[in-house]
């Protein structure tokens, strides 16, 4: 065991749950009507606690246990059998990589959240994110990190994919299945309305933007220059997208708006992450200032070409920020350009079939959509019985 690599890791796991508890909490909730704020909010915390539990249990054992198949990763670790204090992973205590890898499989589902938001059902939240995240990300966690079938040595042979803190694995499955999730729930009945408190949005995306560094700086799993150089990267990736998301909006639409400003920073965020380990400051630089307005175009061709109600646009930002930086990895020649798009193409099928078929299973059991009078009066009332504002008080 390395102490300065643990005494990191435990800072990196804390900045990481941070990221969704409570940075994309307060992202998304800003974003949506006042009705419906604090509904975003029980979906944040109500998946952290699921998946925590469900990480435990099996999430760790199907991701990183043993098994030879390359497929997954069985369940010898299941609930951490065999994981003592002195069980290490690599210069770690393997308990704190668990617990740092669990803080991943917390907001890979809560990314999904800003998809489906204002008129969902709160069981198929909760149903959907607890199996998605048992069948669809832990054997892509296992496939890419794991040792499985797309990592060095496995079909795309010595050379496999490189997705240093989960563009793959956290962005382009999320973003999929958001996306998917947004079709099948058809748009809201009133989807003119803006952010209710674009503050909140703010606070939300600088806490996304600290936590980052975690992230992408924890996935080095060690205290050296290559933390470093990730930190580094991530950040001047985000200030970059900010900017050049501003500038574009500006150009476009005659107006830069703070809103448009901190969405850029999620996608320099989401684009640098697959690449953090593998380029320097100037690929940093044209990862971000390309990602700020490429991700915006794919906001406008989902919402306004497609139609398709994404509500907080998750594809447009993480999904297609994931796989452009993914994608650079190879531009950038620190990745094999079969294993980059191979990998990307296995994932996003596999994300799909999973994706449509929990979509099915689940809601036959609960619903997926709420009423038309429960969307009306909003979430926050109607499903958990308060309001986040009481202006009679």
């Amino acid at each position: 065991m390395n102490g300065a690599d643990t005494a990191w890791i435990i800072v990196a796991t804390a900045l990481v749950l941070f990221m969704t508890l409570p940075g994309l909490a307060l992202f998304y909730g800003g974003l949506v009507r006042a009705r419906n704020v604090l509904s975003v909010f029980m979906h944040c915390y109500a998946i952290a606690c699921l998946m925590s539990v469900l990480w435990l249990a099996f999430g760790y054992s199907i991701a990183f246990g043993g098994g030879e198949t390359g497929y997954w990763g069985g369940l010898d670790k299941a609930f951490l059998n065999g994981v003592t204090v002195d069980s290490l992973s690599g210069t770690l205590p393997e308990i704190l990589f668990f617990a740092f890898q669990m803080t991943f499989a917390i907001i890979t589902p809560a990314l999904i959240v800003g998809a489906y938001v204002e008129r969902v059902g709160f069981g198929f939240v909760l149903l959907f994110s607890a199996l998605w995240m048992l069948l669809c990300y832990a054997p892509v966690v296992h496939w890419i990190w794991g040792g499985g079938m797309l990592a060095d040595g496995g079909i795309f042979g010595d050379n496999g994919v490189k997705d240093f803190a989960g563009g793959i694995v956290v962005h382009e499955t999320a973003g999929i299945a958001a996306l998917l999730i947004a079709v099948f729930l058809g748009p809201r009945k009133n989807q003119k309305t803006p952010p209710h408190n674009p503050g909140y949005v703010m606070i939300g995306a600088a806490m996304l933007w600290v936590g980052w560094f975690g992230f992408n700086g924890g996935s080095q799993l060690a205290a050296d220059g290559g933390a470093a150089l990730a930190l580094t990267v991530t950040h001047i990736s985000a200030a970059t997208a900010s900017l050049t998301w501003a500038l574009w909006e500006k150009i476009k639409y005659g107006k830069a708006s703070l809103v448009g400003l901190v969405t850029g920073t999620i996608a320099g965020l989401a684009s640098i992450t697959p690449a953090s380990g593998f380029v320097g400051p100037i690929e940093a630089l044209a990862i971000g200032a390309i990602a700020g307005v490429l991700c915006q175009e794919a906001v406008t061709l989902v919402r306004n070409v497609l139609k398709i109600d994404d509500t907080l646009d998750v594809f447009a930002v993480h999904g297609v920020g994931g796989i452009f930086g993914t994608i650079m990895i190879a531009v950038f020649g620190a990745g094999s350009w079969a294993a980059q798009l191979g990998s990307l193409a296995i994932v996003g099928v596999f994300t799909v079939v999973v994706t449509v078929v929990l979509i099915f299973v689940v809601k036959a059991i609960t619903p997926l959509r709420v009423d038309a009078e429960t969307e009306t009066n909003g979430l926050d009332l109607s499903v958990h019985g308060e309001r986040a504002y009481d202006h009679s008080s």
